[in-house]
């Protein structure tokens, strides 16, 4: 593998920098709301799963 000198690198840096492609703030407050929402909506599935599986042990523990 070639070695390149500090300079060199620091250069080819600011190039692969300069090709990023930043979102916009409209974008970041879009996605971190669809982050809150899924994560809200999963929370409510679990629990619900939870509770039918709970009321499904109650109801099987209670007839033996």
């Amino acid at each position: 593998m070639a070695t390149t000198n500090p300079l060199q690198f620091m250069q080819q840096v600011r190039a692969e920098v300069a090709k990023i492609v930043w979102p916009t703030r409209r974008e970041v407050v879009m996605t971190t709301i669809m982050v809150f929402i899924m994560a809200a909506l999963t929370a409510v599935f679990f629990s619900l799963v939870d509770v039918v599986i709970r009321l499904g042990l109650q109801t099987v523990f209670n007839t033996f």
